[in-house]
């Protein structure tokens, strides 16, 4: 008769091992030591050797030891269900740190306005790259359009920009996180600065600056510049280039129409000058498109929340 009858005290006994726990789990699953022992890869002295361990720290016989095979005692069968648990949870863990592991170091590819790669960007990788350092971002910088293009071709993961056409947005979703709208600007120093109430019409006189025709606000600078009496001006320039813009503007008379955000920066350091008056008919829809069909991964949800944290807090009072 086997002595191992009182158990001991509720202290958890260190010298438990997983392979304790893996062993006694796999002898009840495979009915016997001998088939655990196989399917283990181990001897099956050393399976029973982990047997007698673990029955000894837990001073209770876990299994009746029969010619058939195993069968458990009413102490197994309770520490059978928290052997499982125990098991599970440590490969859920271990499944969970690998799933971060990997994440940590997928690359993201993402698309962004111009507007969005100076205002938004910045500080929302700088927060991302806190939490996943080593992760590998690509930013790519272009039109709306081009980019809603390569989205749909899973070229990217995901764009910031503005909402576009029906046809343009066709196996995408958008979430909106605030509107833009457009302004004009121009050089401090600029003549029509000198007028304290300057007619929009006369901006018609001036060099012209603006998004080319496939660009997803020229059909709001249009509309705004047909309701202002602005004349459509053969001395003016189609870009999407921003930096070609400021460059441009800041050495010439010419009249700037451009989304705001892309310039805000220059406005509030003083290197350009906004004309006061009224965009509100401009206000576009900007946010984060995805694929209809897309799972994003860990890393393109924890930087898609720190883009949504970023443009919170800007557009929080």
């Amino acid at each position: 008769m086997s002595t191992l009858h009182t158990p001991k005290s509720p202290i958890i006994d260190n010298r438990i091992k997983f392979r304790h726990l893996q062993c006694f789990i796999e002898v009840v699953r495979q009915g016997g030591v001998v088939r655990a022992a196989d399917y283990l890869s181990l001897t099956q002295p050393a399976v029973s050797k982990k047997l007698r361990e673990l029955e000894e720290m837990l001073g209770v016989e876990l299994l009746n030891r029969q010619r058939k095979g195993v069968e458990l005692t009413r102490f197994g069968e309770v520490f059978l269900r928290y052997a499982l648990n125990s098991t599970d949870a440590l490969r859920e863990g271990i499944d969970r740190v690998s799933a971060s592991s990997r994440a940590e170091h997928s690359p993201v590819v993402i698309g962004v306005l111009p507007t969005v790669a100076t205002t938004v960007m910045p500080k929302a990788l700088r927060a991302f790259k806190a939490m996943m350092p080593y992760a590998d971002i690509t930013l790519l910088n272009s039109s709306n359009k081009m980019l809603l293009d390569a989205l749909r071709m899973s070229e990217l993961d995901l764009v910031v920009g503005r909402l576009s056409t029906p046809a343009q947005m066709q196996g995408l979703v958008f979430e909106q996180l605030y509107q833009e709208r457009v302004a004009i600007v121009v050089r401090p120093g600029h003549p029509v600065l000198k007028e304290s109430l300057v007619s929009l019409e006369v901006l018609s006189d001036y060099p012209i600056l603006m998004p080319p025709p496939d660009s997803v606000i020229r059909s709001l600078v249009d509309q705004f510049m047909i309701l202002n009496g602005i004349r459509p001006n053969a001395n003016r320039i189609e870009t999407i280039s921003h930096a070609f813009g400021r460059s441009y503007v800041r050495d010439t008379d010419t009249v700037w129409l451009i989304s705001h955000g892309a310039v805000d920066a220059d406005i509030n350091e003083g290197r350009l000058a906004e004309l006061p008056y009224d965009f509100s008919s401009t206000l576009g829809p900007v946010g984060i498109a995805t694929r209809v069909d897309s799972h994003p991964s860990e890393a393109q949800r924890l930087l898609m929340d720190q883009v949504r944290l970023v443009i919170q807090s800007m557009h929080t009072p």
